[in-house]
């Protein structure tokens, strides 16, 4: 009787599993230094979920390069928090396209929630053009618990008139800049505060006000707002728009 032949593993291992490609060997490094599958999804801005696809179904070639920076910084000791990671790896964050070279579309929470303590909500350019109604109940809710708020707004870089990084963007906040390859920026506003410059973040009660006063439409209200303090050209979109709110400690 003629011997089977082995079928080939296809690159598995002898349990049948995927052999760990890059994006799951350089996650091991960060679960290694104590980080969670929670944490990595936090650097990349991904879910936990596709994390772990990176070991069961091979995936996360797109991560690479984000992953290897955060990686590397974590060595040397120069980044070792989930922000200061999130900050180093984000610029190298690449999304995949589809088979007709198009910017896939990725599916992520917009909107998360720590009760008694935070919530935060996104809107993307179809979302916002709509009124981006899921924005408000951040802002209501945080201002009746009196706390804070913050927002990271996306827009084309040209439609910034102020410098990135400038006093006058941002001041008594953390000038946080991500620059994008398609010519767009995010700037986040209300983060954090430097040493003697006030406290973090926007009172929530004024911005219902100027909410309110937009009919609801928060995008429409920072929007105004960034306008009317010299920051954004008249008639720019918001391209993506985070909005955060808080109850200080």
């Amino acid at each position: 009787m003629t011997p089977r032949r082995r079928r080939s593993t296809g690159g598995r291992g002898r349990a049948g599993r995927p052999q760990a490609n890059e994006a799951a060997r350089l996650t091991q490094e960060l679960l290694n230094a104590g980080f969670t599958k929670r944490d990595v999804g936090e650097i990349i801005g991904r879910n936990p979920s596709l994390v772990s696809q990176f070991f069961t179904k091979g995936k996360g070639a797109s991560y690479v390069e984000a992953l290897r920076y955060a990686v590397q910084e974590l060595q040397v000791g120069a980044a070792t928090t989930v922000p200061e990671l999130k900050a180093v790896a984000q610029p190298y964050v690449h999304r995949r396209r589809t088979k007709g070279g198009k910017r896939a579309r990725v599916r992520t929470k917009d909107v998360v929630a720590t009760p008694g303590r935070s919530t935060m909500a996104r809107a993307a350019k179809q979302h916002i053009a709509s009124g981006a109604s899921r924005l408000r109940p951040v802002v209501e809710n945080t201002a009746a618990a009196e706390g804070r708020i913050a927002f990271t707004v996306r827009a084309k870089k040209k439609d910034f008139l102020i410098d990135s990084g400038r006093m006058a963007d941002s001041p008594g906040v953390r000038r946080n800049v991500v620059q994008r390859r398609d010519s767009t920026e995010e700037r986040a506003y209300g983060n954090s505060a430097g040493p003697g410059l006030g406290e973090a973040g926007f009172d929530a009660r004024e911005w219902k006000d100027r909410v309110d006063a937009h009919g609801g439409d928060v995008a429409a209200a920072v929007r105004d707002w960034m306008v009317e303090t010299g920051r954004l050209a008249p008639d720019a979109p918001i391209i993506h728009l985070e909005v955060r709110g808080w109850t200080p400690i």
